[in-house]
């Protein structure tokens, strides 16, 4: 039965030919300028939700464990996610403030990855959020929690149809990464 798994995965179609192309040398220099113009390819490209992201953090002894959100903003504080202080994402960055979001857009071929430090935004700014989540019935929630990551680490990766991907590693000013 592996075997056949194996050869099943194998056999999945792999990236089109028909892909963006990308020159790390012709992009912005300043990452969040090629995120946003990423971001806006995908919206072109029919992405749904171009800005949800898999979200991975660590507990105190170093567990992984990732699930997917929504990109709140992109501001000088960081890359915006909210969730309960309570949940095991709060509980998890209140032991290991430091996180990793990734973008995948499948359509274009690109993912994004960012990482670094986490820090909790204010309450005024969470208690904002709350109130304009779709859900929210009115009341407070003392428990939501607005945090953002400062990367210390950008990856912009363009899939080609001949796996010779192209990754563009580089820190939050734009310095290429080795």
């Amino acid at each position: 039965m592996s075997e056949s798994f194996r050869q099943l995965l194998r056999a999945l179609p792999d990236f089109p030919e028909n892909l963006p192309d990308f020159d790390p040398a012709k992009a912005p220099t300043d990452p969040v300028a090629l995120f946003k113009l990423w971001l806006d390819e995908a919206l072109v490209a029919g992405v749904l939700q171009p800005h949800a992201c898999s979200l991975a953090t660590a507990d105190g002894n170093g567990r992984p464990s990732a699930r997917m959100l929504i990109l709140k903003n992109l501001d000088d504080d960081g890359w915006h996610f909210a969730t309960s202080r309570t949940s095991r994402k709060g509980r998890e960055l209140s032991a290991n403030p430091s996180a990793a979001l990734n973008f995948y857009w499948p359509q274009l071929g690109r993912q994004v990855r960012v990482a670094g430090p986490v820090v909790e935004l204010s309450a005024e700014a969470s208690a904002d959020d709350w109130r304009a989540r779709p859900a929210a019935d009115g009341s407070d929630n003392p428990d939501w929690q607005l945090y953002a990551v400062r990367p210390t680490e950008l990856e912009f990766w363009q899939a080609r149809h001949d796996r010779r991907h192209i990754r563009h590693r580089c820190g939050p000013d734009g310095t290429p990464l080795s």
